[in-house]
């Protein structure tokens, strides 16, 4: 997963308040105006916030809801006796295990064709609804595990991935919120029990409760698709430098994304820099310590615009900020993209920082390109470049590295404790 910026990322550290042997996280899964899910197996309750049974559904029966002014209007459809309807003026509803059925595992609901585990809450959030997971953190992490990493994996980065993952979960805890964490790449992907292998599961079991701490807190265990062979310091990629989020080289070669190249059409540059009608100059005029933008100043035909590296990547859809940029004036010219820079040396700090240097020079003369420039990219990495790189995890393990190994790495001064010690 590669990870997008949170809060929390530049938030202080945060000690864990509760030391349950699996403490409880809470997963925003859906929100839309209206929700319809099934018992995938099991018996399920549907009850409101005092602990009455309003319905059950058994396999196969469909739950409609919805919002009906303050109240929550919730249909239940494919039950014998025909449709039911219950109104529940609270605006919540809460689907768990029948009683006699808690903790087996085997109730499972269905939402978004996904399956999940534990309870679910729908409550009125606004003119929405949203559908939020209740669920162990040691239940939550093999599909944590198997949607964020190839299950296939040697078990040691599965295992690193574990670690960091349930460490983050549980740092994201927000008690006075209405959610934790959501099931995207703007937390970590969580896809549910389809998610989930053999592997996965061993690997959370096997690391049961370890997370990672620097002094008494857990860490904010940041991780990244691949880093383009240098991570990244967290203070000069957001607003705060953490003690154990700092640079290191990087094992992650074998990534399909250590190195790229990007071609963008005028078209789409256009699109990219409306106020400025496209783009036929891009200046980088900083650069982090490993080789990543901190800031261009783009040119096009209706002015100029100054722009982060995060604010350049996200207009043209970069996979990272490790990027250099060239134009070519008419797009004929070049029938196949040109080569890579040379790998000689790039796997050095020193290779890496020249990436991005320097000022893009147009390959015209006059102020203005002769035709419409397309834009070539050559980039490294996926991500925000900070904390574990999941491909270097999986290059340190195929090194006969183990998680703890990977972890240290990744997160530099940290200890692995068990959250019950905390």
């Amino acid at each position: 997963m590669p990870l997008a910026l949170l809060p929390a990322a530049v938030a202080g550290p945060v000690p864990i308040q509760a030391k349950a042997p699996a403490p409880v996280v809470r997963v925003l899964l859906q929100e839309a105006p209206s929700l319809e899910l099934e018992a995938a197996s099991g018996t399920l309750r549907v009850g409101d916030g005092a602990g009455r049974t309003l319905l059950e559904l058994a396999p196969g029966a469909r739950l409609q809801l919805r919002r009906s002014g303050p109240a929550l209007e919730a249909r239940l459809e494919g039950a014998a006796g025909g449709p039911r309807r219950v109104s529940l003026p609270s605006g919540q509803a809460w689907i768990d295990p029948a009683p006699g059925q808690r903790g087996n595992g085997d109730a499972l609901l269905t939402l978004q064709q996904r399956r999940y585990r534990g309870r679910l809450l729908v409550r009125s959030e606004g003119d929405r609804l949203q559908a939020i997971n209740l669920i162990d953190v040691e239940s939550y992490l093999p599909s944590v595990v198997g949607s964020e990493m190839p299950a296939s994996w040697p078990l040691a980065a599965l295992r690193a991935q574990a670690v960091a993952a349930r460490t983050y979960a549980l740092r994201q805890r927000r008690p006075a919120a209405p959610f934790d964490l959501k099931a995207t790449v703007s937390s970590q992907v969580y896809k549910g029990v389809e998610a989930e292998t053999d592997s996965t599961r061993e690997a959370v079991r096997s690391t049961r409760s370890q997370v990672l701490v620097h002094g008494s807190s857990l860490i904010n265990a940041v991780f990244h698709s691949s880093s383009g062979g240098l991570t990244a310091n967290s203070g000069e990629i957001w607003r705060q430098q953490l003690p154990y989020l700092v640079s290191v080289p990087d094992y992650d070669q074998a990534s399909p994304v250590h190195a790229w190249q990007l071609r963008i059409q005028p078209d789409k540059l256009t699109q990219a820099f409306r106020e400025i009608n496209g783009a036929f100059r891009i200046e980088v005029l900083s650069t982090t310590s490993s080789g990543r933008i901190r800031q261009a100043r783009v040119t096009g035909p209706g002015g100029s615009l100054l722009l982060s590296g995060a604010e350049l990547r996200q207009r043209l859809g970069l996979r990272s900020t490790l990027a250099r940029f060239d134009f070519e004036a008419s797009p004929r010219a070049y029938p196949s993209l040109p080569p890579l820079p040379s790998l000689e040396g790039v796997f050095t700090p020193e290779g890496i920082r020249s990436l991005a240097s320097g000022v893009v020079q147009a390959p015209w003369r006059t102020p203005r390109p002769p035709a419409a420039p397309t834009l070539l990219v050559s980039g490294r990495g996926y991500g925000h470049g900070v904390g574990m790189s999941q491909w270097g995890a999986y290059g340190l393990a195929l090194r006969g590295e183990d998680y703890k190994e990977i972890l240290r790495h990744y997160y530099q001064g940290v200890r692995i404790l068990p959250y019950s010690s905390l």
